[in-house]
Parts: C-alpha cells; structure tokens; sequence
C-alpha cells in the first residue's frame, strides 16, 4: 500500500483531507500519496516560519555550521534509500540519482562551511577631518521567512541550493516542492530536524500552483526563490510586491563547434549534453552550431554516439535516457517536432514514443522561428545547424530570448575570450557541455532566463541584507 504524506509544519506531519496520488513516471504505478495544502496550512506554516525566525537568527555561525553538516551526514548516511527513492518518483536513472544525491550532500556541506565564512568588512570611511576618529564596518543580516519553489527534473538539490544558504545565514523555510515529486522533500525534513533544525525552520508544502501564489504575494514572505519555468517565474514576480526575488528559469541552451574542436569528444559529450535524463535540464544542449568544414564529421559521430546511449528502465544501472515526467510532456515534445518537420526540417534521426519514454530526436534546417529554436524544449531533441563565421555563430546564440548557459568548443583562446565576451548569458562553458555545473560557482541567467544567482555563497548574499555601522570614537 503506497505511503501517505502529510504536510511538514513545525516539526511534524499535518495532515489535510484533500490528497492525491504520486505516480511512478516509468511504470505509471501509485508511488505515494501526499496531502494538499490549502489557505489554512499556508497560513499555519507561516506562522511557524516566522516563530522559528528568533531562533533561528540567534543561532551562531558555528551552531547553524553543526546544523548543515549534520544535514549533509544524514543524506550521505541514508544515500542508497534517497537514490532509489527519487528514481522511482521522478523517473531519474538510477545513477544520476546517486550524483544527486551526492552533490545534495555537498552542498549542505558548503553552506556549512560558508555559515561561518558569512562576515562582513571593515570600511576606511576615515577619508577625511571630519571622519579622522569614526571607524566603519558592516554585516549582512538575514531577512526572516523565505519561499522556495522547487522543480522535478533535480527536486533534492535544487531544493538544498535554497535550504542550504537559507539555514546557514539564519532565515527560515517554506518549501513548496514540485507536484509531481514532493514526497522525498519530506523524508529530506526529517533528515534536518535529526540533525537540529529547530521545528519551523523548515517546512514542506504540497500544493497546487494557485495556492503556492499567496506564498508570493504574502507580504510576511521576504525573499521568494522560484526555479522553473519562465512563463511562472515571472507571473509570481508580478505578485511579489516589495520581497526580494530570485528566478532561475529556462534556457535553451547553444553550443558553438568550431573546426579546431576534438570532433571525437566534443560530439560525444554533446551527446551526453543533449540527452542526459531525457533532455529534461535546463542547460541542456539544444541548439548546436558546427562550423561547416567539420559538421558532416561531427554530425555522423554524434548520431552515433547518441544512438549508444541506453534508453528504458530508470532503475537499470547504466540508462542515461529515462521517462519523461509524465505522458503529457511527451506529446508536446512530438507536436513541436512535427511542427517543425512541417516547416521544412531535416531528421537524421527519428526518436519514437513508448509510453513515456521518448528517444532522440536530431534534426537540422529548422527554421528559426520554431519552439525547437526558439522556446526551452525540456525533452531529448537537438537541432544541428552550420555556419562559417564565428562572430555569425555568437550572434545566432544571442538571438534566443534565453540567456542561462552556453558552450563554446575551440582551442582558440582568442575565440574563447570572444566568445566570453559577446555571449549573452550567464555561464560561458569551454571546451565542454552548457550542462556543466559545480555547486559552489555563481549561477543563473539574463534575459527571459531568470534573476540573481545561485551557488552557495552567492545565494546567501541574495539571503541576506547588508547593515552598516559606524562609531564615532570621539565621543
């Protein structure tokens, strides 16, 4: 009988009348059932929020360290439970379950470290007579209760990358996971208050969309962190009032091949790039420009290296390719590909349908103005095009109303510093996949692709707000 899920509210389990199943991606089975928040449980869990807030801001730097390093302990301790957990609720191959679940660990390790790192600065503002005695330093102080809107496609690190720096600077948590995976946020609750997050420091809802957006409006709410789509994260922009925001949206993700590139491994991390868990990432690698003397080299090894990647059960060890999050996201990706083949596009290679397993799709001669070019994909499809130029190229990268990461493969340092710096987006990625991320780097996008960074150490200056003070000695 599959587990039933309250809601996590100060501590414990609340349970509501309303609940609904969670399914299993792959096999479409009952995976879990999780209770649905309503006005009353967001208006209680905030309450707990803001209660927990003294506690949480009275906290030393090393106590709420103690806190996050106990965090990161417990998932490494329970790893194999949380692996095979999130693969059969979000339908993750098993082994890039386990790579989650390892950098979930570290990032409740770096924000263990950051925690007592987080200091201010002395100010020479001794700059003139009147100030020859007055001495200047500042702090940075956390805000009190914060929102936090997770996604599927990484729901336990996408979520420590909130949680983490949130804890280590002393604000509290409000988590509202993605509908279709929530119930691994709330074992990951129980890991944190094992390892002393005071009850309401963190708290986990599950609820529909129209009910996450008082989460946004709420005026006791003073940071909302959303990552997903662009379409939502601006609409709860728009609702936020005076709170900070934080938005780390879509992309669709470029990647320049010049003709010095290593043909060989370039087309098969691409291949990797572009078809890692079903293209459902948000720096997959979707658009693909190949300078023309080498596109036929590339494009025939890159076929074959996209047709070795292993499709089918998550649960297998060694598949790269598993289910799409749902039958839905399936059949949008095969309108766009028609739509697209309608307009005059190219397939080299044809991916089919099973259920809600989708293979790749590769194609060129696509339009421009089609959603393969033009919109965020989030499916294993990649479209190939040619150019001679490569100032032309930079520029057909800018031309997306995206701007999250983008690749460039050249042994030109010239090109690379080029490409730095004409690149309209937020990570420039050399000589390897836009999926490539560490968790301690600043990330995040321009344009349509979102607001502010993320990474450990960034995301907490994003928490917190600078407070200065100055003494005057003569007195």
């Amino acid at each position: 009988m599959a587990r039933r899920f309250g809601l996590w509210i100060r501590g414990e389990y609340v349970d509501t009348d309303n609940v609904e199943p969670i399914r299993n991606p792959y096999s479409g089975e009952i995976f879990a059932e999780a209770c649905l928040a309503g006005n009353e449980e967001i208006e209680a869990a905030i309450h707990a929020a803001q209660d927990a807030f003294p506690v949480m801001r009275a906290l030393s730097r090393g106590e709420r360290a103690d806190i996050l390093r106990g965090v990161s302990h417990g998932i490494q301790k329970h790893s194999e439970e949380l692996a095979l957990w999130l693969a059969q609720e979000s339908g993750k191959p098993i082994d890039a379950c386990n790579l989650e679940i390892k950098r979930t660990s570290y990032t409740f390790s770096l924000s263990a470290e950051e925690a007592v790192r987080n200091a201010g600065e002395i100010i020479p503002i001794d700059l003139s007579e009147a100030a020859r005695r007055v001495r200047g330093q500042y702090e940075r102080f956390p805000l009190g209760p914060i929102a936090a809107i997770t996604p599927f496609n990484f729901p336990l690190n996408l979520s420590a990358h909130k949680i983490g720096p949130a804890l280590a600077v002393g604000n509290t948590v409000l988590l509202k996971p993605a509908v279709q995976c929530p119930t691994l946020l709330y074992r990951f609750a129980e890991i944190a208050q094992e390892a002393g997050a005071p009850p309401g420091a963190l708290n986990v809802l599950h609820c529909k969309p129209p009910t996450a957006e008082k989460l946004a409006a709420d005026e006791r709410i003073k940071l909302l962190s959303f990552t997903g789509s662009d379409n939502v994260g601006w609409r709860l922009k728009s609702l936020a009032g005076k709170k900070k925001v934080l938005l780390e949206l879509g992309g669709n993700a470029a990647a320049i091949v010049h003709e010095d590139a290593n043909v060989a491994r370039t087309a098969k991390r691409l291949a990797l790039g572009a078809f890692f868990q079903a293209g459902q990432v948000c720096i997959s690698a979707q658009r693909l420009y190949i300078h023309q003397n080498v596109f036929d080299a590339f494009t025939e090894q890159f076929l074959k290296e996209t047709q070795a990647l292993p499709v089918g059960n998550p649960l297998s060890p060694g598949t790269v390719i598993g289910p799409m999050i749902d039958r839905g996201a399936v059949e949008r990706v095969l309108q766009w590909v028609e739509e697209a083949k309608q307009a005059g596009a190219n397939v080299l290679l044809e991916g089919k349908a099973n259920e809600t397993i989708l293979s790749p799709f590769v194609l060129n001669q696509v339009p421009p103005d089609q959603k393969l070019c033009c919109e965020e994909v989030f499916g294993p499809v990649a479209v190939l095009e040619t150019y001679i130029d490569f100032e032309d190229a930079l520029n057909r990268v800018n031309t997306s109303r995206y701007g999250l990461q983008a690749a460039v493969f050249t042994k030109d340092i010239h090109r690379i510093d080029q490409a730095y710096r004409t690149l309209e987006t937020g990570g420039v990625i050399v000589n390897d996949f836009p999926n490539f991320r560490t968790d301690n780097f600043p990330y995040g996008g321009v344009k349509d692709s979102g607001l502010g960074r993320e990474g450990v150490r960034y995301a907490m200056q994003e928490m917190t707000e600078m407070k200065m003070l100055v003494l005057n000695l003569d007195e």
